[in-house]
């Protein structure tokens, strides 16, 4: 897996939120639960997000957490920046040090043209371009649940 766990689970705690009222605060305890995601790690990863300003939080019983700016503004990149770092664009997908024009691996050059195709698409793919993608053809978000099923107040 190219991504860490952290990673994909705050791609598709994001998604959620960029799928849910743009005003709205959604508690995370019931992101947590509609995610199957555990509460202790979920709140890890939005505390990542929310120090990298993409959402915001909200304390109280009223509170949660909700995107800083329209799903449309925010790109898949923002998040998995915001939670791996530049790695996956920048690191030898062997792990090797010093990897790069003047001393390859085997698979520099392959990886560099893979890398470079998945750092455009997720330059060009917003929060929103997903959600409404999940929305429209009700995929999945979790194991069993579609977008209708998540959506769905509780």
């Amino acid at each position: 897996m190219l991504l860490s766990k952290s990673c994909v689970y705050g791609l598709r705690a994001s998604l959620y939120l960029a799928s849910k009222d743009e005003d709205e605060f959604t508690p995370i305890k019931i992101m947590s639960e509609k995610l199957e995601i555990s509460f202790h790690f979920l709140t890890k990863i939005l505390q990542q997000l929310t120090a990298d300003g993409l959402l915001e939080s909200f304390k109280g019983p009223k509170g949660g957490v909700k995107l800083t700016k329209p799903g449309s503004k925010i790109a898949l990149i923002d998040v998995v920046l915001a939670i791996d770092g530049p790695r996956l664009l920048t690191e030898c997908v062997l792990g090797l040090p010093g990897c790069g024009l003047k001393n390859p691996c085997p698979l520099h050059d392959k990886w560099a043209v893979t890398r470079d195709s998945i750092r455009v698409m997720l330059q060009n793919t917003t929060l929103k371009d997903l959600a409404e993608k999940g929305k429209l053809e009700n995929l999945r978000l979790t194991e069993d649940g579609d977008f209708e099923e998540l959506l769905r107040d509780q």
